[in-house]
């Protein structure tokens, strides 16, 4: 007489799927979904040049601009990574110039710094 534990593991262990199960093929889309998923973030991310974001000897400043109109300043050096946001109030004292900005025609933007 065979013990009655070998008994349970044998109903238990199935190796055949039902045929006529509809959730037999779940987990496999789940697992395609998984990969899709990560190699269309990765296509976005080498598409758009942000691989640098994961970089710790990159340096980068961003200029973003949300809904409302405020400005934010983002700027990562190695590991550490600031953002600031831009407000409309002046600033007073005392200082040095450094240089001029442009604002050309076509809308970008040219720092010209004086020597």
């Amino acid at each position: 007489m065979k013990p009655s534990y070998l008994k349970s593991t044998k109903l238990l262990r199935r190796s055949d799927p039902d045929p006529e199960d509809p959730l037999v093929g779940v987990a496999n889309l789940f697992d395609l979904g998984l990969v899709f998923i990560v190699g269309l973030l990765l296509t976005l991310f080498t598409a758009y040049g942000l691989t640098d974001l994961f970089s710790e000897k990159s340096e980068f400043t961003i200029l973003k601009k949300d809904a409302r109109g405020q400005l934010e300043i983002i700027t990562k050096k190695g590991r550490d990574i600031r953002a600031m946001r831009v407000t409309g109030k002046k600033a007073e004292g005392l200082g040095e110039r450094l240089g001029t900005a442009y604002r050309l025609q076509d809308g970008t933007m040219v720092y010209v710094p004086e020597e």
